[in-house]
């Protein structure tokens, strides 16, 4: 009888010309967003290869050099494209694409895409995430806001009691050709996007168990939009009433809660400017170790100790150039105080997720979105993670290079490195957490998601009491 069922909604919802157009103009808009980010992903994926290569060779290039020059010379380090952002770009257009690695600071990622976008960029893009987010909804709302009340309309339910089917069965054949449609699509795409992905070389490892997580994720959040549908259209009167109504629902789910997440989280817990941030660790450093100021509290006090420790009367006999010590400590001092303004900004950040979470529970979008950008590595999460990783290389390098002076030179020589000296610096490296990890920190979105689930499941066959 199901099966009966499910055969009979099909051929209604294929003969529906709406439908037809639709489906049409979708699949168009998937194929075009498809072509136009999977240029876009080759392209910045060269460009950071090149990038990466030119840059390595201007530090390897520098010549005979005093290497505190070369650290103020510095290196900038790439943040790879991960092959997911082909399905969700996430926020990596507004995050920076590089960082500037230099003695003594540490350097906000910069040259992000929407700075290079006209104004026209903020009416949004056509990418499959916007598709998969915000259209496919579209279409199930389409397919099945009148899945129960064409039957009350054309007064086909008493055909349908007469036959002595039951309600659950009902309800679950209709359930399950409200959703065909957008399996199909679904699943057309991600395949598109796996063959695509998987004969890409040299742009990222692509791994199908993430491409099936995220698959997953979407159907979870399809399903949970299926659910409410056809539940809106069970509980209603009227067509133009359920269509209204599941219109109403998709705007809260996919707009508005996520507006008030975003304004609830900003105004709760309010990141400082880029002026107060800059000013505080200023403030902070000017109080410490300065490795470019003997005459500083804190410089004669390190002279002291070192004196006490090695048991010399001066500086002038130490085993190394004490000049380069107290410069490598003078780093190591500023990068505690980087650690600690950053750690407080994370905070800030984890407070707002918090709030998200909250708002997650009146809409599902946002758990959905926020799993889909961590699986893609495409979220804030891997940012931060990314600008942790430069800054170890960062204060890696500064070692590495304080270190050639503090050993090879003594008081009073400037020290120059011979011109091999910057090829023995490794290569800045990143690898993203892996999908287990990623699952781990994101438990709470995929329960958020799977009570969504269960809750309107649950409600849709427990209260259709018509049928």
């Amino acid at each position: 009888m199901i099966s009966k069922i499910i055969t009979k909604e099909i051929k209604e919802i294929l003969r529906d010309g709406r439908f037809k157009i639709s489906i049409i103009i979708v699949l168009l808009l998937l194929a075009v967003s498809l072509f136009v980010t999977s240029k876009q992903y080759k392209s910045i994926s060269e460009q950071y290869t090149n990038a990466q290569k030119n840059e390595r060779n201007a530090w390897e290039s520098q010549g005979e050099k005093n290497p505190h020059s070369a650290a103020h010379y510095g290196n900038y380090v790439f943040k790879p494209k991960f092959p997911l952002s082909l399905i969700d770009q996430g926020v990596d257009k507004y995050t920076g694409i590089s960082i500037f690695l230099e003695a003594h600071n540490r350097n906000e990622a910069q040259y992000s895409e929407a700075t290079d976008q006209t104004a026209l960029s903020r009416f949004g893009e056509l990418t499959p995430n916007f598709i998969l987010f915000f259209i496919i909804p579209l279409i199930i709302i389409l397919v099945s806001y009148n899945t129960f009340t064409k039957e009350v309309e054309g007064k086909t339910q008493y055909l349908l009691k007469s036959q002595g089917i039951d309600g659950w069965k009902l309800v679950l054949g209709k359930w399950i050709a409200s959703l065909i449609p957008t399996l199909v699509i679904t699943t057309f795409l991600f395949l598109i996007a796996g063959i695509i992905l998987s004969n890409l070389s040299n742009y990222g490892s692509f791994s199908w168990a993430s491409l099936a997580i995220l698959y997953v994720v979407y159907l979870l959040y399809y399903f949970i939009f299926t659910n409410v549908i056809v539940l809106i259209s069970s509980i209603s009167k009227k067509s133009g009433i359920a269509l209204v109504s599941s219109l109403t629902f998709w705007v809260l789910a996919c707009f508005i809660a996520p507006k008030i997440a975003s304004n609830l989280a900003d105004s709760k817990y309010p990141y400082p400017t880029n002026q107060e941030f800059s000013d505080k660790i200023s403030a902070e450093k000017k109080q410490g170790l300065d490795g470019h100021n003997p005459w500083n509290k804190e410089s004669k006090k390190l002279e002291e100790d070192v004196l006490k420790e090695y048991n010399v009367a001066d500086i002038k006999d130490l085993p190394f150039n004490f000049y380069a010590y107290r410069m490598q400590k003078s780093e190591e001092y500023q990068a505690k105080i980087y650690a600690k303004h950053y750690q407080k900004l994370k905070e800030q950040f984890y407070k707002q997720e918090n709030v998200y979470k909250t708002i997650s529970i009146i809409s599902p979008f946002l758990s959905a979105r926020f799993l889909s950008m961590s699986i893609a590595n495409t979220d804030y999460q891997t940012h931060w993670n990314f600008t942790d990783a430069a800054e170890d290389y960062r204060i890696k390098t500064q070692k590495f290079l304080n270190g050639k002076t503090q050993n090879n030179s003594k008081i009073g020589e400037r020290y120059i490195a011979s011109a091999d000296t910057w090829k023995e610096l490794p290569k800045f490296s990143y690898t993203p957490k892996t999908v287990t990890q990623k699952l781990k920190g994101n438990i709470f979105n995929f329960l958020i998601l799977f009570l969504w689930f269960s809750v309107t499941g649950g409600a849709l066959f427990l209260i259709n009491k018509k049928y």
